[in-house]
């Protein structure tokens, strides 16, 4: 099941071709994607069951927003990638490094990128949304949780980040537009292997990140019940899982976004974004 929003309304997304919910249902479910995120297991009980009558809009890529854009809260893992805990010279953690991105960043699959500094970083990632919500969940129960996966891009000022000791995170990682998230949230029934999804980032064309989630340090279930033994997970929550080797700020030399640039953050399956920087 693949759900997207286009229009401000929320949409079951067929064969390319736009289902609205709340039309469909009649009303039953809301236009708003975090109103169904709420009644996950209803609506996607729903969902599961309809198919296109042959006049449904097609879309692309340019028609769809952010299918979480108002999450409670947004969670981050630092270093869940052994390659990206490497090329930073750190010791590979021993339990989720977790820190959160205000809500107010998250944006859609084509947002602008207000660049904030000369020090701004790219850092593609998995992102894991929160259907049903919970505390001390198991392992072994993390997966019912999930409503689905969808692409993100984790764009970091380190500037902001490394200005001071001890690093401070949150800021630098939520200036408006920089959690960028779609262009869809995906069932994981839809993939052969949820745990092994390729990812890749391209700045113009050039490939700079290539990896797959099997390379996840802590998996999304590890992820899911180590945050639930901390805080409640609500519906809609979103969790920016971590980015592998590739990124600017440790390279040699060091690169940072320009002016102009566009980044392309692809999981197949799911599907792309496209994000223009831009002058702020």
């Amino acid at each position: 099941m693949r759900l997207g929003m286009t229009n401000n309304r929320a949409v079951l997304i067929v064969e390319g071709r736009a289902i609205d919910i709340e039309t469909r249902s009649d009303n039953q479910f809301s236009t708003d994607p975090m109103k169904l995120y709420e009644h996950w297991d209803n609506f996607g009980e729903w969902a599961r069951q309809q198919t296109l009558n042959g006049d449904e809009p097609t879309l692309t890529n340019a028609d769809l927003q952010c299918p979480v854009p108002h999450p409670r809260a947004v969670y981050g893992i630092g270093l869940n990638y052994k390659d990206h805990a490497e090329e930073a010279g750190l010791e590979m953690p021993k339990q989720p490094m977790v820190f959160t991105k205000f809500p107010s960043c998250i944006a859609g699959p084509t947002a602008e990128i207000p660049l904030t500094s000369n020090r701004v970083d790219w850092e593609a990632e998995l992102v894991v949304v929160i259907g049903r919500g919970g505390s001390d969940i198991a392992e072994s129960d993390a997966m019912s949780h999930v409503a689905g996966y969808s692409v993100g891009q984790d764009i970091s000022d380190r500037r902001q980040q490394f200005a001071d000791r001890p690093p401070q995170f949150n800021l630098g990682k939520s200036a408006t537009n920089y959690g960028p998230i779609g262009p869809v949230v995906v069932t994981t029934d839809a993939f052969d292997d949820p745990d092994a999804l390729p990812l890749s980032c391209e700045i113009d064309g050039e490939e700079v990140q290539s990896s797959t989630t099997a390379n996840l340090i802590f998996s999304v279930t590890e992820l899911v019940s180590f945050l639930s033994k901390w805080t409640e997970l609500m519906p809609g929550d979103v969790i920016f899982t971590g980015t592998p080797a590739g990124v600017g700020s440790v390279r040699d030399p060091r690169r940072y976004l320009i002016e102009g640039e566009v980044i392309t953050t692809t999981i197949p399956g799911i599907g792309t974004l496209t994000n223009k920087c831009v002058a702020k």
